[in-house]
């Protein structure tokens, strides 16, 4: 007892502490205000779980990075990255399951806590009213996470006592649209209660905001109206037994209309806390750096920047992003020699660096001018370019004349790299890639990247991995006003077509990346210049936009599925550089790793053998 005193006196310092499960009773966890707290604190505790992006099917089954299956020594659990391969998930032990136990358990301690909330004394009723608000935000996040993996799923509105009919508790699932209309509701009885902001950032930065409540709301209802769940007759024969339909087959634009509206609510909200774009400003003991430099700082930065001094973060999770040492190359002699400093071994396939625009804001093969049949011509490093390529160094030409955010994206042979102690923007270090000698070459079975493409943006440039290891830590987003600007594109475009409002969001994520307006970027440069104008052509920049803009943030992974172009994208090769080569003839010939094998069916994940024999209500997912 003295022992469980003392941790609840020390978890209100803490970052989100949480309550070990199984810990006491009931009324003994709501018999005051802080016993009461400690316990919100545990119905936090699987949301915080979803920080590892291991675990976060956005992350790794978008192919933005792969990891290899073919290494003696795997140190990481990538099991997650192996769902694209089509050969790792099955209904006996589904990969990344967290249907049974995981997400039921954390809506079960959210009806627990609402069941309970009146038995604390001496809880203010301020207090109460935010406390309720918070379980019930979480409560609706748990439902949408389990709803984008599984599409149908079972509400739990209240727990059942443990004492009802054996009927009441084996529960069928519920069509998508209730799903997401109780997760809307949810929300909704949440978003007056929950406070502006965080008063006390140091103690209680991550709990819920109404921006956070607010821009979740918008996503929960693009999803709903997006292909993957509005009228999908991919899923027409996805039924109950008792012959209730799971999915609409009927599309329903005005489900485009309710989600640009939610989308404008919070970015309204985010204005009224003066909210905006993250610019990179250098702190007092960085040198000088010049624009080339401070637009690649600012977009890598509005990822790896600490939440408050980021005036772009709507949300982020605990803990930390943990794998900088998986994103960043060898860059020093030093690293090289500490076999523990860093394995570098996300890597990036050529199809995703194809995303990003020529420095004329256009797509590399729609660019008029931009020499795209040649690209994989050798190009030597120049005095122009040598903030963003190694001067005299041996690369290609698919390397210059990019955006910035390829530049501060994706690290490749030859290319700057900024940071890792060194801050001299007129002698930075660079990537040596070509071959087992070079200092980013394979070394051995962990310390090697597959494809000798490293996701840059995941590491701050104030990360250092040499002798020994200087991590910057931050906590990746999980929604920013980027994010935000773009779905609402999406929302209007969809909803009602080009216009001055829809290109004013995309434009104002273009114009912090260094690119002119889209109107005017395909009308100057592009094969199509009238392809803005369109829906159809809108919806595919917007598309190529969110992919380019939230690149590595676990977001296209759940992009791809909701916009059913999962399969399309996935048919593509995973390429990348022939590594063991030294020359850079050979270097520069493409090799494929492997090849992604998808179908229909990994749009959702199955119900493991155990869930359907536990509960016969229950039907598999279609096609499993």
């Amino acid at each position: 007892m003295l022992c469980l005193g003392s941790a609840t006196l020390y978890s209100c310092k803490k970052y989100l502490d949480v309550t070990p499960e199984n810990v006491g009773t009931i009324d003994y966890a709501f018999r005051n205000r802080n016993e009461a707290e400690n316990y919100l604190f545990t119905c936090y505790n699987t949301l915080q779980g979803m920080s590892n992006v291991l675990n976060d099917p956005g992350f790794t089954t978008s192919a933005e990075i792969v990891y290899p299956n073919d290494l003696s020594e795997r140190p990481i659990n990538d099991i997650g990255f192996q769902l694209i391969r089509g050969t790792v998930q099955n209904v006996s032990s589904p990969a990344l399951n967290v249907w049974d136990g995981g997400y039921f358990q954390a809506i079960r301690r959210c009806n627990i806590m609402l069941e309970n909330i009146d038995k604390p004394i001496d809880l203010s009723e301020g207090e109460k009213a935010q406390w309720i608000a918070e379980t019930k935000f979480l409560k609706a996040y748990y439902h949408f996470s389990l709803a984008k993996m599984y599409g149908p799923i079972p509400i739990y509105r209240v727990n059942q006592p443990v004492t009802a009919p054996i009927e009441e508790i084996r529960v069928k699932r519920q069509p998508v649209d209730s799903v997401f209309d109780y997760a809307v509701q949810l929300l909704d009885e949440a978003i007056p209660n929950l406070p502006t902001q965080i008063g006390n950032i140091q103690q209680e930065l991550g709990r819920v905001t109404r921006l956070i409540a607010l821009s979740v709301k918008a996503e929960i209802l693009a999803t709903q109206a997006s292909p993957l769940f509005n009228g999908n007759p991919d899923y027409a024969r996805f039924k109950n037994k008792d012959g209730q339909a799971l999915f609409s087959q009927t599309a329903d634009p005005a489900k485009w209309q309710r989600a640009a509206a939610a989308c404008k609510a919070a970015i309204d909200e985010a204005a009224g806390l003066n909210m905006k774009l993250y610019t990179f400003i250098p702190p007092a003991n960085l040198p000088a750096v010049n624009d080339s430099i401070r637009k690649v700082l600012t977009i890598q930065n509005a990822v790896t920047e600490k939440w408050d001094l980021n005036a772009e973060l709507i949300w982020a999770l605990n803990p930390t992003f943990g794998y900088q040492s998986y994103c960043i190359p060898r860059l020093t002699t030093k690293a090289v020699e500490n076999s523990t400093a860093a394995a570098g071994s996300f890597t990036v396939p050529m199809f995703t660096t194809d995303l990003f625009y020529s420095d004329n804001g256009v797509p590399i093969n729609e660019d008029k001018v931009w020499d795209y049949a040649h690209r994989f011509e050798l190009r030597t490093g120049d005095n122009a370019n040598r903030y963003y390529v190694k001067s005299g160094y041996t690369t290609i030409k698919n390397n210059f004349s990019r955006e910035p955010r390829y530049y501060a994206n994706i690290g490749f042979d030859g290319g700057v790299w900024f940071g890792n102690g060194v801050t001299d923007q007129n002698n930075p270090l660079y990537i040596e890639a070509k071959g087992p000698d070079s200092k980013a070459g394979p070394k051995d079975r962990v310390r090697i990247n597959m494809l000798a493409i490293w996701p840059k943006k995941l590491v701050s440039y104030q990360t250092v991995f040499n002798e020994g290891v200087q991590q910057n830590a931050y906590r990746l987003p999980r929604m920013r006003l980027a994010d935000l600007y773009l779905l609402y594109a999406e929302c209007l475009n969809e909803a009602s077509g080009p216009g001055p409002e829809v290109y004013q969001y995309i434009d104002l994520v273009r114009q912090r990346a260094g690119l002119k307006g889209v109107v005017e970027s395909w009308a100057q440069y592009s094969f199509a210049p009238a392809k803005p104008t369109t829906k159809d052509g809108l919806r595919e920049i917007i598309h190529r936009e969110r992919r380019i803009e939230l690149c590595f943030e676990a977001k296209a992974g759940w992009d791809l599925r909701r916009w059913k172009e999962m399969l399309t994208v996935l048919a593509t090769p995973i390429q990348g550089w022939s590594i063991f080569q030294k020359t850079s003839e050979n270097f520069y010939s493409l090799q494929t790793l492997f090849i992604p094998a998808m179908t229909v069916r990994d749009y959702f994940w199955p119900l493991s053998d155990g869930a359907l024999s536990n509960n016969p209500n229950l039907v598999q997912t279609l096609y499993w």
